[in-house]
């Protein structure tokens, strides 16, 4: 047994915090009101040590050194010694042979390895005609109609850009557009990662879990459940889908939760502990399966779930929305209409046809194209000092991104509102500089808040349409501009702040309803 037992040691993962809840004691029966980091000890830490620079000597053919036997011996000899480690092997032996409610809560007061997590939920235990191990739809670019001869000679001809798209869209071009892949940037965050994941678990009672997704990617995902506090936010899940370095330990999440809602985050592929890549396709393959976790598993109908994205998380979020138009309402911070005018604006012009490709063909993150196809509540947030999503800088307010995403949303759902006279308003109350000049605009143009809602609800009421709706058409000019100012003033709010400022709690609404 004790063999047993050493051997389990040595090929365990690396436990690196144990977790603590406020009901809860130490796994040895020790006081003690926090969680604590896990202290190797020596024999082990030395070993460690050892391994980490052994490991960076890849070229010096390592695993041929008959070292290996006698440093394992050391490891497996220094975990079996400490009752801190022995504790944890046999919880997560226990866990993966019974997977239990009891046992789980067990495991959750380790962090540790994410790859040795053992499996919560997967795409399988759902039936859905969605879902198919090729992966979830996606919007694709319309292709130019050609014919087959003129087809194939084109096809020749661009088969250099396209050689030459697919080794930029996987090599640097991944990275450029989602930095937190990369592995230093992790290594190098991975103390405030930690301390972001303890204080989900320990202060929040954060629930840990992995997901499969249909391309077989593992999902690190993170929940918080707020049903049992009786406040009524807590009633609502809200799914939040991160930066483009952003992870649920120290990203958005914190928004909702200090707003009292419960709160369910998870990692891009690539990201912690989720696995693969993060292009277009496995990125909507991810949230699929978080919807679905949050539905089948978690027990939230669609229409309780608000999705809240910042910056790039816009794309996942938008996808949910389009393909799931059950779900309560969208908030999107700091996003962007589409990729496309920001990957130009960071590459030289004589790159411009091979950028164009390569997004459209890779990366194409066309979000407001996927809001289109929802009918539900949308709420934008602009930083009005945002210097990412800007395409000529943050002094410039009118190359905000967000600006086209508000304009193609309102142009849409309200075309007879949104004439040439309509749009030319909206763009003027865009501009203003402040929050004063903003006000004096609106003002300006004498807006009736009450008499827009009228309006409004009286169409609604005598209609049973979905969007676009026709209201305006037999209007007044100056009736199209109040309602265009009234409109955009709802569908968008202003946060004096840039682009990665942490949205306060204060900031965050549910997005306005008729």
């Amino acid at each position: 047994m004790a063999v047993w037992m050493w051997l389990r040691c040595v090929l365990g993962p690396h436990l690196q915090r144990i977790h603590r809840s406020p009901d809860q004691s130490r796994p040895d029966g020790r006081s003690g009101r926090r969680g604590w980091n896990y202290q190797p000890r020596g024999l082990e830490r030395h070993t460690d040590s050892i391994l980490g620079w052994a490991s960076a000597l890849w070229s010096l053919s390592y695993y041929s050194s008959p070292l290996l036997l006698c440093y394992l011996y050391r490891k497996g000899w220094g975990r079996f010694r400490n009752t801190d480690y022995v504790q944890f092997i046999t919880i997560l032996e226990e866990t993966k042979k019974n997977h239990t409610p009891a046992s789980k809560k067990k495991l959750r007061c380790y962090d540790f390895d994410f790859s040795h997590w053992p499996l919560d939920f997967s795409w399988t235990e759902v039936s859905s005609p969605k879902l198919s191990k090729a992966g979830v739809s996606l919007l694709r670019p319309e292709p130019r109609l050609r014919g087959a001869a003129d087809s194939v000679l084109h096809s020749v001809r661009t088969l250099p850009c396209h050689i030459i798209s697919f080794v930029i869209a996987h090599t640097f071009g991944r990275r450029m557009l989602y930095p937190g892949s990369v592995g230093l940037l992790q290594k190098a965050m991975r103390p405030m990662l930690q301390q972001g994941q303890a204080k989900l678990i320990e202060e929040f009672d954060g629930q840990r879990n992995k997901l499969v997704a249909c391309d077989g990617n593992e999902i690190d995902t993170m929940f918080v459940d707020r049903r049992r506090d009786g406040g009524q936010n807590g009633q609502t899940l809200v799914i939040c889908c991160e930066g483009n370095a952003g992870f649920y330990e120290v990203g958005c999440m914190n928004t909702p939760l200090e707003g009292g809602y419960s709160v369910l985050g998870w990692n891009h592929p690539g990201f912690g502990g989720s696995t693969g890549v993060p292009f277009p396709q496995n990125e909507a393959n991810a949230m699929d399966v978080v919807i679905q976790f949050a539905v089948h598993k978690l027990g939230f109908s669609l229409s309780d779930i608000v999705i809240y994205a910042w910056s790039i998380g816009g794309f996942t979020a938008s996808w949910a929305v389009m393909s799931y138009p059950e779900i309560q309402s969208l908030v999107l911070d700091a996003s962007f209409d589409d990729l496309l005018p920001l990957a130009l604006k960071v590459m030289p012009d004589s790159w411009r046809p091979l950028v164009q490709h390569t997004v459209r063909q890779y990366m194409n993150l066309n979000n407001a194209a996927q809001v289109l196809k929802y009918q539900g509540p949308v709420l934008l947030i602009r930083r009005t000092r945002d210097e990412i999503i800007t395409t000529t800088g943050p002094e410039d307010i009118m190359s905000n991104r967000g600006n086209d995403l508000l304009l193609k949303l309102l142009q849409f759902r309200y075309p007879k509102i949104m004439t040439d006279e309509g749009i030319r308003v909206v763009r003027q109350w865009l501009g203003a500089s402040s929050p004063l000049e903003e006000a004096s605009v609106y003002s300006g143009y004498e807006v009736d808040d009450d008499w827009c809602v009228s309006v409004l609800q009286s169409y609604q009421a005598d209609r049973d349409v979905s969007f676009p709706w026709s209201v305006g058409e037999d209007m007044t000019l100056e009736g199209r501009r109040q309602l265009a100012l009234f409109l955009a003033r709802k569908y968008m709010r202003n946060f004096e702040a840039t682009h990665c400022t942490p949205l306060p709690a204060i900031e965050f609404h549910p997005p306005w309803r008729l």
